[in-house]
């Protein structure tokens, strides 16, 4: 059986921690390197219910995308939720690694994982990371479609190919014109809208869209747009991690278990959708 650092050499040579964004945390949280590991979990968030899973499960280091302390703390009490997650973790020695924005511009990352997931092909970075010479690694995709669709029947492929959520897919723009092209980008987009102006793309699908990015975005162009849940547009990511230490662990004759959690962590629990979104406002 590997020991940690062995496990966390192999993983950073997938995600280096100086590739991720300067605001970021990202790295091993807890851990003992000197411990062995049989099983991995890779999930989203780190929270209690997925340290729980990682418990049940008889993990020995668990991956997430999120970081669980993205600014500074002066407290790990289990009297506060994030202490009580590192508590648990320690308590049954379990690890924690943290794999973000580095895993967001990595080739291949977490938008990767994201057109796969809706059945795209790839064409390129969206916003290409200057720092690689070859122009595969960045932030976001550029994809093509195997065949045109109408912007209703790609939202339709979105929420039946994602990860199921109270949210689904929320859609702006006609629903009769033609999407042959599409920027995606795992986790909140909004911010890279005149990078998928500039990309000339028939559409967006991305997570966490605002009133006023989005309204802006349909005034300048017809640029479709679609709104998935956060978790749902990085969870893909998490099969395709797994599948990459999967590869590693045969490799070089580990062993390892590797998991992926399929417990939503999603915030939203349910969603009302309004009788008529066309009648208007009350009177």
């Amino acid at each position: 059986m590997p020991r940690l650092s062995e496990v966390i050499a192999a993983l950073e040579n997938l995600w280096p921690a100086e590739r991720a964004e300067s605001w970021d945390a990202v790295g091993t949280v807890v851990g003992d390197p000197g411990q062995e590991v049989t099983r991995v979990l890779f999930a989203v968030d780190p929270v209690q219910e997925i340290v729980d899973e990682a418990v049940s499960l008889g993990a020995g280091l668990l991956v997430t995308h999120h970081p669980l302390y993205l600014r500074g703390t002066t407290t790990v009490a289990a009297s506060t939720f994030k202490g009580r997650v590192v508590h648990t973790l320690i308590r049954n020695d379990i690890a924690l690694h943290v794999a973000h924005t580095n895993a967001d511009t990595a080739d291949p990352g977490v938008s990767d994982a994201l057109a796969g997931a809706l059945g795209l092909r790839v064409v390129g970075p969206l916003v290409p990371d200057p720092g690689d010479p070859g122009g595969r690694r960045g932030l976001g995709r550029i994809c093509e479609l195997d065949h045109p669709l109408t912007v209703r029947e790609f939202g339709r492929r979105a929420a039946a190919r994602l990860p199921a959520t109270a949210q689904g897919v929320r859609v702006a723009g006609d629903p009769e014109a033609t999407v042959r092209t599409v920027a995606v980008s795992g986790g909140s987009g909004d911010s890279l809208f005149d990078h998928v102006r500039a990309a000339g793309v028939d559409a967006f699908l991305t997570a966490d869209l605002r009133h006023h990015p989005a309204s802006e975005a349909r005034a300048h162009s017809p640029l479709a747009l679609f709104d998935a849940a956060h978790w749902a547009t990085e969870w893909p990511w998490c099969e395709l991690a797994a599948a990459q230490l999967d590869e590693i662990s045969d490799r070089r004759g580990w062993g390892l278990r590797v998991h992926v959690s399929r417990t939503v962590t999603d915030p939203w629990t349910a969603h009302a959708a309004s009788a008529d979104p066309t009648a208007g406002a009350p009177n």
